[in-house]
């Protein structure tokens, strides 16, 4: 027999064991962060190469080397070196490693088939829980399910602690669970001997939670109250839950039991009052928060600025701000970013773009989000010029920052530069998202560019958007705007999900367009469905009401605002009423209720006053309405031209003529007017006297041959409205020239035979215009559709929709 070798030298350790403490000590370096990632990598290498020439990789002798070998090539990111590792000896404790790897990579597929690698008899319970965990994260519930099954099947391996929270978090994802289900899978528990672990029974809170049944919450409640420790997990789980329901004095009573100071608890209460509107209760909480000395931190800071920002609470707001420069210095960089975002939302959501813009510039490291919320406040404020500066400047660009500079142009009035944005947006190869077809679908309703507004809706249903909500109420009121009120109708019968705004967008489209019994019809209906009206809702039927002269309906309506569903009428419902009023010669009554008004009469509502005035010939009143107008806000040209409109409808030239001059001292300048029309895939424009567009000599001549044979059917030029005193044939000639006529006389020549010509146009149609277009309609046999800035005129065989009153 020979003898045993000797020992080593006294001081002289084995390779091995030298390798072990190398691994060990490169392992305490990467959870230290003392390194880079690289020279990390790179010094895992030289010891990789050292096992490897050593023959001490996948040694018999020395197992615990290579493992920890692959756990470090999972830290560092070199999965497929770990990988390579376990395809030569594929044991459970490697899988373990490889599958949590993988999953946090987003790698599923790749995950489990390392799990698969492992011959059934060699998996343990540990490698089951790494694969169930995995399922959970990535919202797979029955696969999950289905591995816990195999566990229990095995025969030899019992679930543990992890086992069950896994299983539970996994279930959370199952559709529609039931609270049978989470019984069933509760009842498994205490069967086990999991039931009293920490982490079992907040996964059966979050479970119970996740189940909409009231009997879910119950569960969920004793629970709690049996669980012997809890910890801040638990409460936070309780409370958020609660708010998820909407059930947010819930949440507080919960909230108000805990007895340690859990910050996150505390952040979660503030954000659930947020999140359901209740600023003063978030900020009484975050001041009582500061006063218990309970530890602030990012996710306090964003979400009480949030609840400043959506409540106008400026001043509270910029106390937070004091407290943040006072704590800032603590921040790390990853907590500043957010905090500072939030800064920058809630001065430009309170009107201080200014301040905004200087703590956007000193900011230390900025995100997307950082410039989309900047570039959201130039937006919100009405700043394009510097929207646009900002949006250019940013080095990286998502699809929020498109859509946010699509929806500025056109809420901004400027739906061409926003189709031009689109348009470069699908050039640079981004994709738009819903929210931008949205955007550029609602910038064709403001051209009337109904061909493009009919591409996109194509484009939407081609990359399956067309059950997207955005871009149907979109589609909507883009075919309504246009004149295709049939198609908005259409549109609206088939959108898979129908919600309040589209609902609105209907009842506005029927309104629009004079079908106003129709539009209350859909009101009425949108009600009995359980839809609950909003003020927009009550907006578009008085002015449904407004178009179609239904003014006991309008009264009807008005007065159940409050009274049957708690909506206070503000100044544009008002508004409305007293346009209706005024429309149908009851100015008598429209002064009487602005008397009952809670509020001082705004412009909006004198005008309405004016408007009516002219109808009803009251020029006292009108006077009086003017003068209004004139102090608040001199320098708006509507208010000349209707007074100056009353004046001549009354043949009061000298007081018209006053007016007239009292505009030009002021410097007040009256907008041109134009209209517009879609021919040939291209916009045609037309202002009043036009001589510019290439074929207005051509117009002209057929309009003059076209006014011969309105004459014989018994039209008649209406002068009155015209703001001169001059001869009657030079009146006749202006009338002749307005921009609509001539936008109508050039669709009728260049459209196909039988197509409806639809014009659009910057201001209220005048009176001769809209009896003229009605001799029109009949002497060509053709539908002329006409949208001005109040409502649409379908005109049909010598008559309008509107039936002469709007």
């Amino acid at each position: 027999m020979p003898p045993p070798p000797p020992p080593p030298p006294l001081g002289v350790t084995s390779l091995p064991h030298q390798c072990s403490v190398l691994l060990r000590r490169l392992a305490a370096s990467r959870s230290l962060a003392s390194s880079s990632c690289s020279s990390f990598l790179r010094a895992l290498r030289c010891l990789h190469a050292r096992l490897l020439t050593s023959a001490l990789l996948h040694a018999p002798t020395h197992p615990h080397l290579t493992l920890r070998l692959i756990h470090l090539y999972t830290l560092s990111g070199d999965l497929p070196a770990a990988a390579t590792l376990f395809r030569a000896d594929p044991c459970p404790v490697a899988a373990t490693s490889l599958v949590a790897a993988y999953a946090a990579a987003g790698r599923l597929p790749a995950a489990v088939s390392f799990f698969d690698a492992v011959p059934p008899g060699r998996r343990d319970t540990v490698l089951h829980n790494a694969v169930i965990s995995a399922y959970a994260r990535a919202s797979h519930a029955a696969p999950a399910v289905a591995v816990f099954r195999s566990l229990l099947a095995s025969g030899s391996l019992r679930p543990d602690d992890y086992s069950f929270t896994a299983l539970l978090s996994a279930a959370g994802h199952l559709p529609n669970i039931s609270v049978r289900h989470c019984a069933q899978l509760h009842c498994s528990v205490p069967k086990s001997g999991a039931g009293g672990a920490l982490s079992v029974s907040n996964a059966l809170i979050a479970l119970y939670m996740k189940c909409e049944s009231p009997e879910a919450t119950r569960d969920a409640r004793k629970v709690l109250d049996e669980m012997p420790d809890k910890d801040e997990l638990t409460w936070t789980t309780m409370v958020v839950g609660y708010v998820r329901r909407g059930d947010v004095g819930a949440a507080r009573s919960v909230f108000e039991e805990v007895d340690d100071k859990f910050d996150v608890v505390w952040n979660a209460m503030i954000s659930g009052y947020v999140h359901s509107g209740m600023a003063v209760e978030a900020f009484e909480l975050f001041r009582r928060m500061v006063l218990e000395r309970v530890p602030l931190d990012e996710f306090t800071f964003t979400s009480v600025l949030s609840a400043c920002a959506n409540a106008g609470f400026f001043a509270h707001g910029k106390s937070v701000h004091g407290q943040i420069i006072r704590l800032q210095p603590n921040f790390v960089p990853e907590a500043a970013l957010p905090v500072n975002n939030a800064l920058v939302t809630f001065y430009s959501k309170c009107g201080n773009i200014a301040v905004a813009r200087r703590i956007f510039d000193n900011m230390k490291s900025k995100d997307v989000v950082s410039w989309n919320t900047i570039l959201s406040g130039y937006v919100e404020s009405s700043c394009l010029d510097k929207a646009v500066e900002v949006f250019e400047k940013m080095p990286y660009k998502n699809e929020l920052s498109w859509m946010v500079m699509v929806s500025g142009y056109v809420h901004g009035g400027f739906a061409e530069d926003a189709l031009k944005l689109f348009n470069r947006m699908r050039a640079e190869d981004i994709k738009p998202c819903d929210y931008t077809y949205a955007g550029a679908i609602s910038a064709c309703g403001e051209l009337g560019a109904l061909k493009h507004g009919k591409q996109l809706h194509g484009h939407l249903v081609q990359l399956g958007f067309e059950g997207s909500n955005s871009a149907g109420n979109a589609l909507i009121t883009m075919y309504a705007r246009c004149g295709a009120v049939k198609e908005a109708h259409l549109m609206f019968l088939v959108m898979p999900n129908i919600d309040s705004v589209s609902w609105n967008a209907m009842i506005s489209a029927l309104g629009q367009h004079g079908h106003g019994r129709e539009a209350l019809e859909h009101f009425d209906r949108m009600v009995a469905e359980g839809i609950y009206p909003d003020r927009i809702s009550f907006l578009t039927v008085l002015t449904a009401c407004n178009h179609s002269g239904l003014v006991d309906e309008g009264f009807r309506y008005f007065e159940s605002m409050k009274r049957d569903f708690g909506i206070i009428p503000g100044e544009d419902h008002y508004t409305r009423l007293i346009d209706l009023l005024g429309r149908a010669g009851r100015i008598g009554e429209a002064r009487d209720l602005i008397k009952t008004m809670p509020f001082e009469p705004t412009p909006s509502i004198w005008e309405a006053i004016l408007s009516g005035c002219r109808t009803s010939g009251d020029m006292e009143l009108g006077a009086h309405a003017a003068d209004q107008l004139f102090k608040m806000i001199p320098q708006h040209d509507g208010t000349y031209i209707l007074l100056s409109n009353t004046y001549s409808a009354a043949g009061r030239w000298v007081d018209a003529a006053r007016v007239r001059k009292l505009m030009r001292d002021r410097g007040v300048k009256k907008e041109p007017g134009c209209s517009w029309i879609e021919a040939g895939n291209k916009v045609h424009v037309f202002v009043v006297g036009d001589t510019k567009h290439p074929e207005a000599h051509e117009v002209y001549k057929f309009l003059e041959i076209v006014g011969a044979k309105m004459r014989k059917l018994g039209y008649v030029p209406d002068t009155k409205f015209v703001l001169h005193d001059m001869e009657p044939h030079q009146k006749e000639h202006i009338l002749f020239a307005h921009s609509e006529r001539l936008a109508v006389g050039f669709g009728l020549l260049k459209l196909p035979p039988g197509a409806t010509v639809t014009v659009l146009k910057n201001l209220r149609i005048c009176d001769d215009c809209h009896a003229a277009i009605m001799f029109m309609s009949k002497a060509v046999g053709r539908e002329i559709v006409v949208r001005d800035v109040r409502r649409f005129h379908h005109f049909k065989d010598g008559e309008c929709s509107c039936g002469n009153y709007w």
